[in-house]
Formats: structure tokens, C-alpha cells, sequence
């Protein structure tokens, strides 16, 4: 499946999965013969060196049936009972499907607070990094087992582009039963044309999809359209298309029809802005002057560079980093938390494990989370 032509710019894909595809609706057993076909597809992708992230549906689904479950009226308590025997099941198809191309799979279930919270979200983004680094193939769905209707997603379009967002992902797939966004819904609208191309969010696209998603909605286009302003905004592309058949993967290579959703602007500026204009300033690492010329090398901000902390700060929080002038020359997720800063201060790397722990991140502010600003004045 080399040079997958919708794909082919991208080289970290996040792919979400609705139950509709996996579980068939009238027996509640997984398509054991659709997902092995997925499998195929994904390990075609690997091979051409993507790095792949599934959001998959399917665990209330799946648990239904092994929990002899009425599929039409799920109180709360059995829906979460569902989810968590649904899970195991849904865990081990993915294993075993993704195994016979010996890939290894890694489980993650999520709630609101880890990709909203940035400590929580630093460590699921380490997790996940680390898989992909090592061959792996993570599976996320949210944690419905303990998930309650105030603290859900609601959807996992959403959850998928918030996953795609925190991997910084290249384009975002969205597989279910439809093949992209028409310009009116088109059970409604007979005449409504296909759009294979949407560069932009916009309320007339909203309108096309059947008006804003409101946190309360689930499923349909309407969610699909928030997730791609999730998405674009954060600098990922989104693409929906039909999943229902085999290999939709290789379909979509093939010509299937689908809609691209064009990222609002390079992922580098989408990052900076986001970090510079959604994040409130906790504090400030005050560096000497090696530090400073590192940093403007690109080089993660090391203890040893460090001369002092300012502000009440956490692992997480956003911090600006100041030179022997007192300008601010970059800005960043701090690594350690100010009293761990304190500790470390002016230390190597090698005492840093000593004091700290061996295992311990030793970046006050990794590289891959700070934003180097030249000719700036300090604002801290």
C-alpha cells in the first residue's frame, strides 16, 4: 500500500474508529474479518514508516453482548459495567489482529482532565511518544467505565482530534458510515453535492453539517465538524471517509470518496501561537548565558543552566525563560515543578538523578514544548 495518495504528506496519523465499523449491529460480535483487514492496512502504513495512534469505539458495544445487556436502554451503572467488560475484549481483538504483523499494541483509556489538564496531559503525551518510538501501536478510548455523563468527551470524534492535537499529528482520520460532509445533509437534501475539500471551518460550513456542535451532542456530523476545528486549529488535517467496507485504508488510497479538512497553518506556528497566546504565564527560569545560547540552538533547558526560579509553578504549568539581561528569550512547559527547580538548580544531569530519582525527566523545559522568541522583552 506504499504511497497511500491522501495520506502519503502525512508521517504521524491518528486514525478514529466508530463501533458502527467494528461490532456488527444486529449479533453485538466484533467483524473479526473488517478488523483484520484494518490491521492490514495500518501495518502497510508502518512499513512506509507512519507512525499510527487508533482511537477506537467499540467497548460499550462489545460488553452489551458479553454482559447479556439490553442494547436499547443502558442505565448509567450498566453502561460502565459494559465498558469495562467491552474493553478487555475490544483490547485483546486489537492485539491479536495487529499481532500476526507483529505489532505490539499499547492500551490507553482517557478522561477529560488528561488532555486538559497540562501535567496530566505532558505525561499521556510521554506515554504515547514512547510507544511510537518503540514500533508500538497505541489503542485509546475513553475510560467509560468510570466516565460519568458530566465527565465525558460525549464522543470520540472529539477525543480523537484532542488526541491528535496532544501527539501532534499530521492529519486526523475519521472512519464511520458516511464519506465526508456534503452541502446539506443529504437524508434531507437529495441535491446536496459532495465536498471534497474544505479549507476552512467556517459557519456556513458548520450550517452545511446541520449547525453548531453543542458540548451535549454525540455522534453525527455535527461532531465531526467540531473535531475538525480541533483539529485545522491545532495545525493537524482532517480527513472523513466511508469505513464500512474492508480495507478502508486501501479504499481511500484507491479514490473512495472522502472530505479533506486543510490544517489552518504549519504545525511549528499553530504550536507557537498556542503557547504564546492560550497560556497564562506560572512563573520564570532565569539562565545564564550558556543556557541562553544553547536554547537558541534548539537544545531542552538543563538544570545547570539555571540560576533561578520565579513564580509558584508546577510540572506543566507555562513558563518564561530569561536571559543574564532579563529578556525574555523563550517560552515553554516546564518540566519539574518550582520546588524540584530549586533542587536542581545549576546541577548536572547526573546529580539531577540523585536528587530527584533515577527516571526523572531532567529538562526543565524540553525543547520539543518551548517556543524560542528573539528580540522580545521580558514580560515575567
Amino acid at each position: 500500500m506504499t504511497g497511500l495518495a491522501p495520506l502519503a504528506p502525512y508521517r504521524r496519523i491518528t486514525i478514529k474508529i466508530g463501533s458502527a465499523l467494528l461490532v456488527d449491529a444486529d449479533t453485538g460480535r466484533l467483524r473479526t474479518d473488517w478488523l483484520d483487514s484494518m490491521a492490514d492496512d495500518l501495518a502497510a502504513l508502518q512499513r512506509d514508516g507512519v507512525s499510527l495512534v487508533v482511537v477506537s469505539s467499540g467497548a460499550i458495544a462489545l460488553g452489551r453482548r458479553l454482559l447479556n445487556l439490553n442494547a436499547l436502554a443502558l442505565s448509567l451503572e450498566q453502561s460502565q459495567a459494559a465498558a469495562s467488560a467491552g474493553q478487555i475484549a475490544l483490547s485483546q481483538a486489537w492485539a491479536t489482529a495487529l499481532g500476526r504483523h507483529d505489532i505490539v499494541t499499547g492500551q490507553i483509556l482517557l478522561t477529560p482532565n488528561i488532555t486538559e489538564e497540562r501535567r496530566y496531559f505532558l505525561n499521556a503525551r510521554t506515554t504515547i511518544a514512547t510507544l511510537l518510538g518503540l514500533g508500538a501501536i497505541p489503542i485509546i478510548n475513553e475510560n467509560d467505565s468510570v466516565a460519568t455523563a458530566e465527565i465525558r468527551y460525549g464522543d470520540n470524534d472529539r477525543l480523537s482530534a484532542r488526541v491528535a492535537t496532544m501527539v501532534e499529528a499530521d492529519c486526523l482520520v475519521l472512519l464511520s458510515d458516511v464519506d465526508g460532509l456534503y452541502t446539506a445533509p443529504p437524508g434531507r437534501a437529495p441535491d446536496a453535492q459532495h465536498l471534497p475539500y474544505v479549507p476552512a471551518i467556517t459557519p456556513e460550513i458548520e450550517a452545511m453539517a446541520g449547525g453548531a456542535a453543542s458540548h451535549l451532542s454525540r455522534g453525527g456530523m455535527t461532531t465531526k465538524i467540531e473535531a475538525g476545528k480541533i483539529a485545522t486549529q491545532a495545525g493537524t488535517a482532517m480527513i472523513i471517509a466511508k469505513g464500512n467496507d474492508l480495507h478502508p485504508l486501501r479504499r481511500l488510497a484507491e479514490g473512495e470518496a472522502h472530505t479533506l479538512f486543510a490544517a489552518a497553518d504549519s504545525r511549528a506556528q499553530a504550536r507557537k501561537r498556542w503557547i504564546m497566546g492560550t497560556l497564562e504565564l506560572a512563573g520564570a527560569f532565569h539562565v545564564d548565558a550558556g543556557a541562553a545560547r544553547a536554547l537558541l540552538n534548539g537544545k531542552s533547558l538543563l538544570p545547570i543552566g539555571l540560576t533561578r526560579a520565579t513564580g509558584d509553578f508546577i510540572r506543566g504549568d507555562a513558563v518564561a525563560i530569561i536571559d543574564p539581561e532579563g529578556r525574555e528569550i523563550a517560552r515553554g512547559l516546564a518540566g519539574l515543578g518550582r520546588e524540584q527547580a530549586d533542587m536542581v538548580k545549576g546541577k548536572k544531569s547526573d546529580r539531577v538523578a540523585e536528587l530527584l530519582g533515577v527516571g526523572t525527566r531532567s529538562e526543565l523545559v524540553h525543547r520539543d514544548n518551548m517556543v524560542v522568541l528573539l528580540g522580545q522583552e521580558a514580560k515575567v
